[in-house]
């Protein structure tokens, strides 16, 4: 089976890089693990939409077979995950086009 390639929205981008260190190591590690097998986490209404919890944080991706890819979109804690679910579901399509144009170039 082919690796997937990781992707990430500039959002998701910014909260990370605001992060401490050590989650930042873990959730680079995900990337690492994902790239083999995406299919890991909790799925989330759709098989292609997962959350995994590290350190009381909820991260956010999606799997794209057709492009061979995985996008992540949020964070969240407790408090925010239904919001931040809903709001993930209501942009599926734009994400897929976003992660379209990025491996575009």
């Amino acid at each position: 089976m082919k690796n997937y390639d990781i992707y990430s929205t500039e959002d998701f981008d910014r909260e990370m890089n605001s992060l401490e260190k050590i989650e930042q190591e873990r959730i680079n590690k995900l990337f690492l693990k994902l790239k083999e097998n995406p299919y890991t986490g909790d799925p989330l209404s759709y098989k292609f939409f997962r959350e995994k919890r590290i350190n009381g944080k909820r991260v956010y991706f999606l799997i794209f077979d057709d492009f061979n890819a995985v996008l992540f979109v949020a964070f969240s804690d407790k408090k925010t995950q239904q919001e931040t679910i809903d709001s993930v579901i209501n942009k599926i399509d734009q994400f897929k086009f976003y992660l379209k144009e990025k491996i575009k170039g």
